[in-house]
């Protein structure tokens, strides 16, 4: 008996190969996805080029490297709509957008590290180091169970069902990890917030106090914003991937188009545009690498000693 699968329907969709029998059963959106992969794109390239001009090595190539993944899974579900039974397509876009959000976290782990180290470490209940160590680990862990599970799933299609299962159960299992890691990640993240916005309302003025002038600075209140918005959108996301692995491979909810545009493709984009637009090497300098902060540095000096040697000039004239 003949039974539709990635393997005997490689020419398309035909009246023995319906759209309906294949996993996510419907043709994707070529328009939607073709401006998804353009979204990402402009995200990976903004990220890459402000990294490069404000040296934020470690966070630049986190989210360019999370937003390249995301951009090859739209252009493979761009394929797709073409020919839903492309299973070189299939199999990129399983791997790629499971993937992606994962390497975006990074950039949100490493922010806290940084703001911690300029406006208070003494409030925080760790040292500004042991942040990334822990939370980088644990998302890279989550990273490899769910290209583990991505592996899995492809190779398994629909036609070996054990095979497929597995991977589905290593995705979720991937997945539940990161949403506990988002979840801890939040709450001393926010705590922390908390306990600088209440330090900051009775800290010295800001030019005594560089943290506090940090704290009050119109620009990292813009970008603490903005990584919030982002942490959000992240962290919908994947519970809404819990839910729509929970049911299996081809379930309602993975074929329901709508909520999948709006809950997973929508929520990283907006995450991702967040990260690059506001990024730290404009909105939170500090962040920068050691050569932009001894660009900074080495004009400061320059500048007081221009004006040093004005002060001193102009005492020469009135003696």
């Amino acid at each position: 008996m003949f039974r539709p699968s990635y393997e005997t329907c490689r020419d398309g969709v035909s009246d023995i190969c319906p759209v309906k029998a294949t996993t996510l059963g419907y043709y994707p959106n070529e328009a939607v996805n073709a401006f998804l992969a353009a979204g990402f794109g402009l995200c990976m390239l903004f990220t890459l080029v402000i990294g490069i001009w404000k040296r934020t090595w470690s966070y630049s190539l986190a989210v360019t490297a999370g937003c390249a993944l995301e951009l090859a899974g739209y252009a493979s579900r761009t394929a797709l709509a073409k020919n839903p039974w492309n299973s070189s397509a299939f199999q990129t876009q399983i791997c790629a957008i499971v993937l992606g959000p994962t390497l975006i976290c990074i950039g949100l782990y490493l922010t806290l590290k940084h703001a911690v180290a300029n406006l208070n470490p003494s409030l925080s209940r760790f040292a500004p180091r042991l942040y990334p160590w822990f939370f980088i680990p644990a998302d890279v862990s989550c990273l490899i169970i769910q290209a583990i599970g991505g592996g899995l799933a492809a190779s398994g299609g629909r036609e070996n069902f054990k095979l497929l299962q597995h991977g589905n159960r290593t995705i979720i299992a991937g997945i539940v990890l990161q949403v506990v890691v988002l979840g801890v990640f939040g709450f001393f993240g926010g705590e922390y917030l908390l306990r600088v916005r209440k330090w900051a309302r009775t800290a010295p003025a800001p030019e005594e106090v560089e943290g506090a002038a940090l704290w009050r600075n119109s620009r990292f209140r813009i970008f603490v914003y903005a990584m919030m918005g982002a942490y959000a959108g992240l962290f919908i996301r994947c519970i809404y991937r819990i839910a729509e692995m929970a049911g299996g491979w081809g379930n309602h909810i993975m074929q329901d188009q709508p909520s999948f545009v709006v809950l997973e493709s929508f929520m990283v984009l907006i995450a991702s545009a967040l990260l690059a637009g506001f990024a730290p090497g404009i909105f939170f300098p500090q962040m920068a690498g050691p050569g932009e902060k001894d660009a900074d540095a080495a004009k400061h000096h320059q500048t007081d000693g221009e004006q040093s040697g004005a002060d001193a000039e102009k005492r020469g004239v009135q003696e």
